[in-house]
Order: structure tokens, then sequence, then C-alpha cells
């Protein structure tokens, strides 16, 4: 499929759900403090949270709140929609250990990562107008089961969201973690589901074929939402034939050099792609090679 000309808008510059060492311009503030000269940004302005992470470690609704609202005040959260269903998915329940409400990634296992409250912020935003009530919503590389909880949380009991990840421990784990919040009953009611990727042997349905994250997971298409939580090297096609005419996709695309991309499928099934932030994720990549040591 032939890609109409892309709007492009400026990128911004965005903490990376997987990236192993913060930028250094970060680091230098931290150790000598801010320019006085320059005013602070949302990322600058997540240090105070790291200082006070011993603080931060038990799940609490209040601390959860604290976060978005941390989040709406340097402007990763716009819309009361976000703010609403952030509040109401604990990230806590989704962090096995560490410090869940402060803005960074955390480790989840099997060299995976949750993202940085601010990305899933930042994806929520781009998607909301998509993600309604009775809507289908995919989550490629779900990981935790946070986003993809939320995105069940958006299209409520009529709607479905499914989340597809290749390694079969985080598949349990995410839905153990989603049992604990206010999604648990659109899992046991079904509008909430998660798949492993690679096997026709899934947890909460049967596919009738072997599931590939870039191949998507055509049993519940079309999406009005697609969200993919690793780097793909160009946009796969199939999640864009999977893609509902008037529906978006956000994805990060690109190798070493990566931008999270906007995809908008229009009525008549052209596509227009812009980029809104440059960003660090993990690859698009294979059960095995998640799996050896980074």
């Amino acid at each position: 499929m032939c890609l109409a000309a892309a709007s492009v808008s400026p990128a911004r510059y965005c903490l990376s759900p997987s990236s192993a060492a913060l930028p250094r311009r970060l680091l230098h503030r931290l150790f000598l403090g801010p320019d006085p000269a320059r005013p602070p940004s949302p990322l600058r302005r997540c240090i105070p949270f790291h200082r006070m992470a011993q603080f931060w470690t038990q799940p609490s609704l209040d601390k959860n709140k604290a976060l978005v609202d941390y989040l709406k005040q340097y402007g990763a959260v716009s819309s009361d929609k976000v703010a609403e269903v952030m509040e109401t998915i604990d990230r806590a329940l989704f962090v096995p250990e560490g410090t869940p409400y402060i803005d960074t990634p955390m480790p989840i296992g099997y060299n995976a990562t949750i993202s940085a409250p601010h990305m899933h912020a930042t994806c929520l935003e781009l998607l909301k107008d998509h993600l309604q009530p009775g809507i289908h919503a995919l989550d490629v590389g779900s990981g935790s089961g946070y986003l993809t909880a939320c995105f069940a949380m958006m299209a409520g009991p009529e709607g479905r969201a499914v989340g597809i990840e290749h390694i079969p421990e985080l598949v349990a784990s995410s839905i153990e973690n989603v049992q604990k919040s206010a999604a648990a009953p659109l899992l046991k009611d079904g509008a909430l589901s998660f798949h492993v990727a690679g096997s026709t042997s899934l947890l909460l349905f049967t596919s009738s074929i072997p599931l590939d994250g870039r191949l998507g997971f055509p049993d519940a298409a079309p999406y009005n939402a697609i969200h993919v939580g690793a780097a793909a090297p160009e946009i796969p096609k199939p999640l864009l034939e999977q893609l509902k005419p008037g529906g978006r996709m956000v994805i990060p695309v690109g190798s070493y050099m990566q931008e999270l991309q906007v995809v908008d499928k229009k009525a008549d099934g052209s596509i227009s792609v812009r980029t809104d932030a440059s960003v660090r994720y993990v690859p698009l990549t294979s059960r095995a090679s998640q799996l050896q040591d980074p």
C-alpha cells in the first residue's frame, strides 16, 4: 500500500519506554542543577519524583492521582477523559517492583518494561477520540497490561480491547494485574482479552492462526485504535489492513533513530502519517531474541 504524503509536525523528545540511560543533558541537571535561564520542562521536572522514590512504593489511588496531577501540570495529560482513565487504573498494580508513581519506565521481567507514565499519557491523548464506547482497540506488545486495561475502560462493556504479547509469562501476569484493577469485570466478560503471539494456544480465546505482533489479531479486526509498544523498521502492512477506515494507529518507527508516528486511515482507505515525537523503544522482535541477555 502506498502511503499518502505525510503531514509531519516538529518532533518532541520523549523519554524512552525502554531506554537504559537518560539523555546527557538530563544527567547534567540531575547532578549540577537546573539552568535558571531555561523554563522547566516535563522531562526536567521529573527529577523530584526520583528523589522521593522511597516514599512512593505502595499501591494507592491517592498517589496514583498525584501522578496524574503531575502529568496534567506539565502537559502530558490535557483532557479530562485521559485523566479519568489514568486515575481509575492504578499504575502500581502493573509494576511488580520499584517505584510505580515516578515518571520513568520500570522493569516488568523478561527484558521488558512498562513505559513511563508520560508515554502512556501521550498515546492515550493521541488515541482518545478513537477510544469511544463500543469500539475495538488493539495493543501490540501489551506487556504488563496497563495500557490495554485503559483501552478497555474507554471502550466499555460493549467494546473490545485486545492485548497481544509474545512472552506467555507476561500474558499470565498481565491477566493477574488486571484482575486486581477496575478493569477486572471487563476481563471476566470478554470485553478485554490477552493473547500469546506466536502460538495458537491462547489464554482466554482460541484462535485459528499463529500470532505475531506484526500480524496483529485479525479475529477482532477492524480496529478503531491500534497501539504498538515496540519499534518497527516500517509500518507493518497487516496492521494497516486491520485499521478501520476513520481509525488511528500510534506506532514507533525506525531502528536506532525512531519516531512516534500517528497513522490515520481516511474513510476512502487512504493513509496519512505524521510524526508526533522522537522516541526510543525496544524493537518488535521474537520471543527468543527478547529473552537473550541484553
